[in-house]
């Protein structure tokens, strides 16, 4: 590694100390997924069902309570996880309130078991075209997907069942996809001038918005395989925030996969809301706080992971007091390629994380 990243260097050498390095995204309890383990878990939903039926029974299918913070435990080298002591939502079949909505998670089972049995992949919107009228909307396939997931205590990438990417990669890395397909993620234009030289760039993947599943795959990726420092490049307002706390610390609905999710060794590189104050950046690059901004810094305060980020907790201060939140786009009110020729040069080389 090149003495301008020194810093960068030495903060993988202490994560790599303090984490230690991983040969896959397997964890402790976890296992790996076959088909067959896949297949056999959903004919037991099956199995219960006719079960039911056969003794006259309202069939039921049990789920956990996703979006239900009493079901979410933290831990610093996890982030959030499901508790061990989770409730459960029935979705009952003689009831009118849920048996559309339980036709329509068997629906999404049969499609999966094919897939599996066939090995074959599908995307959720393949899904939801295969009946539009049944699901009535895209997101009613995303939930039960997710469903799904939690319930079979199986990853969704082992369902079979894809989603559209919503990030980009780039920089010094090649890789094999489960396919064979080789993929080379060197653009030639991710090498870094410094000093009148060049030198290596780390891999930068960029995401777009609330992290899909693929991109925090890919992210825990990176990190378990080669154990590279992971930097959070988001805006400075609530919203930038809770995308990089994704990455870290992982979200409730997806607690329950959290061992192949989370990277809690991210680092908050930027835009940090000292920064702003520390670079005089012109007040009207600045964007006053909304009612919704108020409403998620509370949000985040409340979660469990705060308590052990005091620097956190100065950041979002910073921000309350002024009642305003900038864009990385707000550093071009300093120089055109500020971003990329000063501050992140400098912020490599320095260690300007937290």
């Amino acid at each position: 590694m090149s003495e301008q990243f020194i810093e960068v260097d030495r903060l993988r050498a202490l994560l790599v100390q303090n984490h230690g390095p991983s040969d896959s995204l397997l964890r402790d309890g976890d296992e790996e997924f076959t088909s067959e383990i896949v297949l056999a878990r959903i004919e037991n939903v099956i199995e219960a069902i006719l079960t039911s039926l056969s003794k006259s029974e309202a069939p039921t299918l049990t789920v956990l309570n996703r979006s239900c913070w009493s079901n979410i435990r933290f831990e610093d080298d996890i982030g959030l996880h499901a508790a061990s002591d989770y409730t459960v939502s029935t979705i009952r079949s003689d009831c009118s309130r849920s048996v559309t909505r339980f036709a329509t998670t068997l629906k999404v089972l049969s499609v999966i078991y094919k897939m599996v049995q066939s090995n074959s992949y599908a995307t959720k919107r393949d899904i939801y075209y295969n009946d539009t009228q049944l699901f009535g909307s895209q997101r009613t396939v995303d939930l039960i997907v997710d469903d799904i997931s939690c319930m079979l205590r199986v990853p969704r990438r082992n369902l079979h069942v894809l989603a559209s990417s919503k990030g980009f990669i780039a920089g010094d890395l090649c890789y094999t996809e489960e396919d064979g397909t080789k993929v080379n993620c060197d653009s030639g234009s991710m090498v870094c001038e410094t000093a009148g030289r060049q030198s290596w760039f780390l891999p930068m993947f960029v995401g777009k918005g609330v992290p899909d599943v693929n991109s925090r795959l890919m992210v825990r990726r990176l990190w378990d395989s080669l154990c590279i420092p992971i930097f959070a490049l988001v805006d400075a307002d609530p919203h930038g925030i809770e995308i990089m706390c994704i990455y870290k610390y992982g979200s409730v609905s997806m607690s329950f996969d959290a061992h192949n999710l989370t990277v809690p060794a991210v680092m908050w590189l930027g835009l940090l809301p000292s920064d702003i104050e520390r670079l005089n950046v012109p007040k009207d690059a600045l964007i006053p706080f909304t009612k919704r901004d108020h409403s998620k810094l509370q949000s985040l305060q409340k979660r469990p992971y705060f308590n052990s980020q005091p620097l956190w907790k100065k950041e979002i201060e910073l921000m309350l007091k002024w009642q305003q939140k900038a864009e990385i786009q707000c550093l071009t009110s300093i120089a055109p390629d500020y971003l990329t020729r000063v501050y992140l040069p400098n912020k490599l080389r320095f260690g300007g994380w937290i």
